[in-house]
């Protein structure tokens, strides 16, 4: 991160995706909530990137935008990935939206065998549908420039060996942990994962399903270096 442009970036109205970071043109959507719902005023700032690491300020026009930066390029984070079963509402939405903010790279939903919402055809469809545009909202918000992937909806057999799992019986050393299975409201069902799969405790208290998805990105997103910050020897900052 270029950490001289950080504060005008983040004074900046707005930030938004475009193909073409020199030539840079909002689609139909974004020049509308840019003029309607923002009412942006000639000569403010907006942030555009290609969703890819590379991002640019642009200062609004009577028509379209125009780059008055230079192309920067930030860093590319470690990956990080949260398996996380649906929950009722939207409350897994929330989750999606805090777990972009903290930086979580990769977000797949996990069909788990105690799953409470409907999750087969149209339904499916809707709810990944909206994890998408949540996290595309969210990295907006957060400023970030390398999009968020929403994965293809998975099974639990379907889960790779080296993600770790959630779990009130877990341990609490998350030393290489770079993805974690989190449940859905029910808890996990009794023989759903192997005896031998690594398992993670997320604290002293029992959480929501929504709080833990957001405690375990945040353990996540921290352990893979991309906060900027350590911890003082007392392990208190």
């Amino acid at each position: 991160m270029n950490h001289l442009e950080w504060p005008r970036r983040v004074a900046a109205l707005a930030q938004f995706s475009v193909q073409d970071l020199d030539a840079p043109v909002l689609g139909a959507p974004d020049e509308h909530h840019l003029r309607t719902v923002l009412r942006a005023k000639l000569g403010e700032e907006i942030v555009v990137t290609d969703d890819h690491g590379s991002w640019a300020l642009c200062e609004v026009l009577a028509n379209g935008v125009h780059r008055v930066s230079s192309v920067n390029v930030d860093p590319a984070s470690e990956r990080t990935t949260l398996y996380l079963a649906p929950l009722k509402g939207d409350r897994s939405e929330w989750t999606v939206a805090k777990a972009t903010e903290l930086g979580i790279s990769h977000i797949v939903p996990l069909v788990s065998e105690r799953l409470v919402v409907k999750f087969k055809g149209e339904h499916r469809e809707k709810i990944v549908t909206r994890w998408r545009r949540v996290a595309k909202e969210s990295c907006a918000q957060s400023r970030r420039t390398y999009g968020v992937q929403i994965g293809e909806p998975v099974r639990v057999a379907e889960v790779p060996d080296e993600v770790a799992v959630a779990d009130l019986d877990g341990q609490p050393d998350w030393s290489g942990v770079r993805a974690v299975a989190i449940g859905p409201e029910g808890g996990w069902g009794p023989n759903e994962w192997s005896a031998n799969r690594r398992r993670l405790l997320l604290g002293p208290t029992v959480l929501r399903g929504e709080t833990a998805g957001v405690v375990a990105a945040s353990i996540l997103a921290f352990g893979a270096g991309g906060w900027g910050f350590t911890l003082g020897p007392s392990g208190n900052g």
